[in-house]
């Protein structure tokens, strides 16, 4: 079965959080395809499913969120998937850090599920 929605996974090591986006998620009309709760399972999902965003928190066990992204820029098939990076650090050592890894975006916790909601469907993917 294939869906024209927008495919997303979403990896965040507190459940509630997890579940805050995920709703989110589905009220701007994406699919989420994968909800996980560490970085080695979010690299997992991103390979096994491919899809069309990534929603990481920095810090997870495992691999951090930043890693993630760093291996999801360095594939040749998956680099140019929007990654948005959640976490509560918002100094400027931090966003910087997220940069450098190559994050799309990066939303502070505690955020509005409002605006993230606003966030992703502001963002149009090219679903295939």
């Amino acid at each position: 079965m294939t869906t024209d929605k927008t495919r997303v996974v979403v990896a965040d090591d507190d459940g509630d959080i997890r579940a805050l986006v995920e709703i989110a998620a589905r009220k701007a009309g994406l699919d989420v395809v994968a909800c996980v709760g560490d970085g080695d399972a979010a690299w997992q999902s991103v390979q096994d499913l491919t899809p069309d965003m990534v929603i990481l928190d920095v810090a997870m066990p495992g691999m951090t969120g930043l890693e993630v992204c760093k291996l999801i820029r360095s594939s040749e098939t998956m680099s140019s998937i929007p990654v948005l990076i959640l976490s509560a650090a918002v100094d400027d050592a931090a966003l910087q850090a997220g940069r450098d890894a190559g994050a799309t975006d990066y939303l502070v916790k505690p955020f509005s599920p409002r605006e993230l909601t606003a966030w992703l469907s502001a963002r149009p993917v090219n679903v295939q």
